[in-house]
């Protein structure tokens, strides 16, 4: 087998790394795949993380031992974070996403697969100390959010319904109340989609008191699952929250429907997950 350029062996490693974000790939994969000595994999590695963690979108961590190996861990730099998230800031105070009733019109940027991988990488920093084992969120328009940060995560992703439907099999329901508009709904998952003692990390796209969510977490407790974290991508104030905890990347502060004008600003992402950045 020829031996690769180094140029080129560069290029193939760092793509495999992207790809398998917190996978552990074994360094003797990358020695024989390139019949390079190990020592020279190591190098290689180096410069890789050195790049990585000067531009801000990760680094690497390598693991020691007989079965160990390197392996990609995303963070996006709070200076990229905060980039994007003010973007997404202006895009929320153009007037024209204005609906009847003062709601707004979101459904393009949850179509954004650029914005989404964006925001999957801000929540893979934000909860990357936390050992998570399942990401949920309720149809439908949080699925593409849980999606996108289960990618960086490698996390599975369980969807919770607003109805029961057959392909389920047999399923958990709880009544909850929407926190906006206090009308009585249910939610279901399936009993096979969660195994019991699970760590959860929920996703959702909006929140204003946070009824769906409280829904969530009841739901969770009859699988004996712990949340370890809540990601919310858009907040909006309420009289009562009933959600004490969660990250969120931006906020609505005010709806003017007369005037047509509509405020946001970040979530309590500088709080709380901003503080998490500065660890990390």
């Amino acid at each position: 087998m020829a031996k690769w350029k180094r140029s080129a062996r560069l290029i193939d490693m760092l793509k495999q790394l992207l790809a398998r974000p917190h996978q552990l790939i074994p360094l003797t994969y990358f020695a024989q795949k390139y019949s390079s000595a190990k020592s020279s994999i190591s190098e290689d590695l180096a410069i890789i993380d050195e790049v990585m963690t000067r531009e801000g979108y990760g680094l690497l961590e390598t693991v020691t031992g007989a079965a160990g190996g390197v392996r990609y861990i995303p963070k996006l730099s709070l200076d990229q974070a905060k980039a994007v998230l003010d973007d997404l800031c202006v895009q929320l105070s153009n007037p024209e996403r204005i609906l009847p009733g003062g709601f707004l019109y979101m459904s393009d940027l949850l179509g954004n697969i650029d914005l989404l991988e964006q925001i999957g990488h801000i929540w893979a920093t934000v909860f990357s100390e936390e050992k998570i084992d399942v990401i949920m969120t309720v149809e439908t328009k949080g699925i593409p959010l849980a999606y996108a940060v289960a990618y960086y995560l490698r996390a599975p992703v369980v969807i919770v319904r607003n109805e029961y439907r057959v392909t389920e099999g047999s399923v958990v329901t709880v009544n909850t109340v929407s926190g906006s508009s206090r009308r009585m709904k249910q939610l279901s998952l399936s009993r096979r989609s969660l195994p019991e003692g699970s760590r959860v990390l929920i996703i959702d796209d909006f929140m204003k008191a946070g009824g769906t969510i409280l829904g969530m977490m009841e739901l969770l407790s009859e699988f004996k699952a712990k949340v370890v974290g809540v990601g919310v991508m858009v907040d909006s104030p309420a009289n009562v929250k009933l959600v004490d905890s969660y990250v969120s990347l931006v906020k609505v502060t005010d709806v003017d429907i007369k005037e047509r004008k509509i405020r946001v600003e970040l979530g309590n992402f500088l709080d709380l997950g901003g503080k998490k950045y500065e660890k990390n």
